[in-house]
């Protein structure tokens, strides 16, 4: 590998698509030399390269930082890198290829997907102390020859691993965290999936006097934002109708419309906005390789993105309560449907009576007139 070939550090965490993207959903950007950090030059097996934490401008103005693998091939800053997956890594002969979850785990635990003091930490409970604290050329040389010995075969001279360097500490603290970067304690890191949310909800009409929902929420990231386009008096609630805040979403959250009794008919809605990690181990590689060729870069550190999702509901009028005024005759009178209240006692028998005392008062009546005409 010649001098000009450089480490590439960028996003650390997932080997996913990012959100700045091409026709076909890839993300594209370009090295910046400018910006990028030269580190030590090192003693391979396969050359004496310098180790190099490149900078890199995304298209959408965004910059992560990487690392480079494919050894043999000159990294350019004049062609155009596509995000792409890891199995179309343009050498298919590659130890990259078997070795991909290997790779992920050094640009995990390597710089800077972790930062100076928590690198220093994990040697530390290897047993390692490194002097005087860890530099970043330090750092940034281990985790990139680490990153080389799994993607192309390369092995660092543990002896004496930096090449125009004779101090002792440095040599010695570049070396351990190469070892360890490769050791018995790299299990590998598989692809990790990209930052989402999703609202579902399988009832989404309703009455006004209701709660419409559940709105299910599914996500990966942090719910950051909550907000509604709703009629006065219409919230978003649990099930318990507690009005909800945006802390107060999480994956998994059921999520309700409390729509108010007298509430017009109508319809609303609510978005929901989360961030998550677009993490380290992401890949891209020239566009037109064929053509023109460029060493291949994977992403050093992690990179935040957001994620949106909305759900809408409508709803009717509230449903008229049932009368409680039993329906009547033509006449007026009370039609069947009510039952009058059981005393023990037949409800004919006082109208029976009555009849009889008019019928008596009547007669009496009858012959009083009678006698007195005798």
């Amino acid at each position: 590998m010649r001098g000009g070939i450089a480490v590439l550090a960028a996003a650390a965490g997932v080997m996913v698509s990012a959100p700045s993207a091409l026709a076909d959903g890839a993300a594209r950007g370009r090295v910046d030399y400018a910006t990028s950090t030269q580190a030590y030059r090192v003693n391979t097996d396969q050359g004496d390269p310098f180790a190099k934490l490149f900078s890199f401008k995304l298209s959408d103005g965004k910059t992560l930082k990487l690392y480079c693998v494919e050894f043999g091939t000159n990294v350019r800053d004049d062609v155009d890198m596509l995000e792409t997956p890891w199995n179309k890594y343009p050498d298919a002969g590659s130890p990259f290829n078997k070795n991909s979850a290997k790779i992920n785990w050094v640009l995990h635990h390597g710089y800077p997907a972790l930062g100076l003091d928590a690198v220093a930490a994990e040697l530390a409970k290897q047993g390692v102390k490194v002097h005087d604290g860890l530099s970043e050329f330090e750092a940034i040389t281990g985790t990139q020859a680490a990153a080389w010995h799994f993607s192309d075969g390369v092995n660092l001279d543990l002896k004496k691993p930096l090449k125009e360097s004779d101090d002792a500490n440095a040599n010695a603290d570049v070396s351990a965290l190469y070892s360890y970067l490769i050791g018995d304690q790299n299990t590998g890191i598989g692809a990790q999936p990209k930052p989402a949310l999703d609202i579902a909800g399988p009832k989404t009409e309703g009455k006004a006097g209701t709660k419409i929902g559940p709105f299910q929420v599914a996500t990966n990231g942090t719910v950051t934002s909550l907000t509604t386009e709703l009629p006065d008096g219409v919230k978003v609630t649990d099930a318990d109708g507690k009005e909800l805040k945006a802390a107060d979403v999480k994956d998994g959250s059921k999520l309700f419309l409390d729509v108010p009794a007298g509430t017009k008919p109508g319809n609303g809605s609510f978005s929901l906005k989360a961030t998550g990690e677009l993490d380290t181990g992401r890949l891209f590689v020239a566009e037109n390789y064929a053509k023109h060729p460029a060493q291949s870069l994977i992403v050093a550190d992690s990179e935040k993105t957001e994620v949106a999702a909305k759900a809408t509901a409508s709803w009717s009028e509230t449903p008229a309560a049932p009368s409680t005024t039993p329906p009547t005759t033509p006449g007026g009178a009370p039609s069947g449907g009510g039952e009058l209240a059981n005393t023990g006692v037949d409800a004919a028998v006082p109208f029976g009576i009555g009849g009889l005392l008019l019928g008596g008062g009547a007669l009496m009546l009858l012959v009083n007139r009678r006698r007195g005409r005798a």
